[in-house]
């Protein structure tokens, strides 16, 4: 049996992610936040240094987190990022869309009549 290819990502998710990392783990560094996203993701999403870093810069101009500088558990010098009030909102925006868009995808996949 073929192995699935991993996922693709729709625009936004990443966004999405990341605000959700910080929120259950509190303040983290770029590189940890893309391991915890492929965990969390069983690995069917691997991303790379340019992809997270992007968003976080994105996340970070929309006032959505905050980036402040830090040591790491291998004892060098690091930016750990954390979620604001604002990036709180727009999460809790974000997950109340997704989970209206997961519902009608389900429905329409299962062929059900409205």
């Amino acid at each position: 049996m073929p192995q699935e290819s991993r996922l693709d990502l729709l625009q936004g998710t990443l966004d999405v992610m990341v605000l959700q990392t910080l929120a259950a783990i509190g303040p983290l560094h770029g590189y940890g936040i893309a391991r915890r996203i492929e965990q969390v993701s069983g690995d069917q999403i691997l991303l790379n240094q340019g992809t997270i870093y992007a968003a976080l810069v994105r996340l970070q101009h929309r006032g959505w987190i905050t980036a402040q500088w830090g040591t790491s558990d291998n004892n060098r010098k690091a930016k750990f990022y954390s979620i604001t009030r604002k990036g709180r909102k727009q999460l809790a925006a974000d997950v109340a869309y997704w989970e209206r868009l997961a519902e009608v995808m389900g429905r329409m996949l299962n062929g059900e009549k409205a």
